[in-house]
């Protein structure tokens, strides 16, 4: 019996040592695969030296509308070798399951999608509209050279998108059990609180910032920003991180370093939630720097031609009514939903993402690749 085509491109990505920012020619074999059912192929290289990173977009078609496939070729790192049960690069079968580093995040996706790809052009090679496909290697690591940086070329050349589907691992059970139609917002800070460092014997001739800032972060933590909406969970507030103190027992340290991240809903916004914590910090009479960053905006897709296509699409192939969240971290569909009206991410079973012994079900590929191919036929087949 013959391998499944979606499984055997799965493998032959794996086999790639694709750990962010590098590709491993992932992109190579796909665009080789696309281009011979009639996509026009467009390599971007954006940054140098070891930020240099590998994009790719593909079209077929010029017309409207324009549904893309996007995700990314390039996977976390695998930790130590020794704990795994074979080797992350080496595609693996055992009990129903193939294991492999990118397995569920997300080379599985990429390679359902393109032989959905390759069905529906086989039947339909006049099909309405275009597809196009959405590569990067840099979804895992800083995300500076890769999809915002092919969606800025995008929107000078006018090229907009009418409907995404990001390959991420969405599912909790499942394939198809959970869709995300958008995601919270991720704003982060470091806080750094000044002191005056001295002998911990003496602590009047000192002032310990941690001390100092303590009843601060405990109010933040407390603090209600928002209560959410129908769609999204409320705005959380949490530190990642505390830096202080010198090493030493006896010594007072002069500052601390604080890290720490929003997950916002739109319910609130950038400079609503800056301005609540420096007014915040000011009423605890602290001497502080806050330097802030935003990794990505909240977005999120209602029900509509995309998220309906999906759900149908799911409910043929599974059986399941899927469920609509914006739960989870950031994904790159944050700088596509600047260049295309609605945007959703649907994959495989996310739990053992970024794990020793990541893996998927045999049987989730082929459908992976029946619910993209369902999409397909519902957006474009008409």
């Amino acid at each position: 019996m013959s391998e499944h085509p979606a499984l055997a491109l799965t493998r032959a990505l794996i086999e790639r040592a694709s750990v962010t920012p590098e590709d491993g020619q992932c992109q190579a074999i796909i665009g080789e695969r696309l281009a011979r059912i009639g996509f026009r192929i467009e390599p971007m290289a954006f940054g140098e030296g070891p930020e240099r990173v590998q994009n790719l977009w593909a079209r077929r078609g010029t017309g409207a509308p324009l549904l893309c496939f996007a995700g990314h070729t390039d996977v976390v790192p695998t930790g130590p070798l020794e704990q795994w049960h074979s080797d992350p690069f080496v595609p693996t079968i055992r009990d129903g399951r193939l294991y492999g580093r990118g397995a569920a995040d997300m080379k599985s996706s990429l390679a359902a999608m393109v032989v959905a790809c390759e069905e529906f052009v086989a039947r339909r090679p006049d099909h309405g509209g275009s597809i196009a496909f959405l590569l990067t290697s840099d979804e895992e690591g800083v995300a500076v050279n890769g999809t915002v940086r092919v969606c800025d070329v995008l929107r000078a050349r006018g090229e907009a998108l009418d409907f995404c589907v990001v390959g991420e691992p969405t599912a909790v059970n499942a394939v198809g059990d959970m869709i995300k139609n958008g995601r919270r917002g991720s704003m982060s800070g470091r806080l750094t609180v000044r002191g005056v460092q001295g002998h911990i014997a003496y602590p009047h001739l000192a002032r310990n910032p941690i001390h100092l800032v303590a009843p601060a972060l405990a109010e933040l933590a407390r603090t209600e920003w928002d209560r959410g909406n129908t769609y999204f969970q409320p705005t959380s507030w949490q530190v990642s991180n505390i830096h202080g103190g010198t090493g030493a027992t006896n010594i007072i340290p002069g500052t601390v370093v604080i890290d720490f991240n929003f997950r916002f809903s739109p319910e609130s916004t950038i400079d609503g939630l800056k301005q609540r914590v420096h007014a915040l910090l000011d009423a605890h009479g602290l001497d502080y720097e806050l330097a802030w960053s935003v990794s990505g905006k909240p977005f999120m897709t209602p029900r509509g031609a995309l998220v309906d296509a999906l759900a149908a699409s799911v409910r043929a192939v599974t059986g399941i009514e899927t469920e609509l969240s914006t739960s989870g971290g950031t994904s790159d569909g944050r700088f596509i939903a600047d260049i295309c009206r609605e945007v959703a991410e649907l994959g495989p079973v996310n739990a053992s993402i970024h794990k020793i012994d990541e893996h998927i079900a045999l049987d989730a590929i082929p459908a992976l690749k029946d619910i993209y191919l369902g999409v397909l036929e519902r957006l474009l087949g008409s």
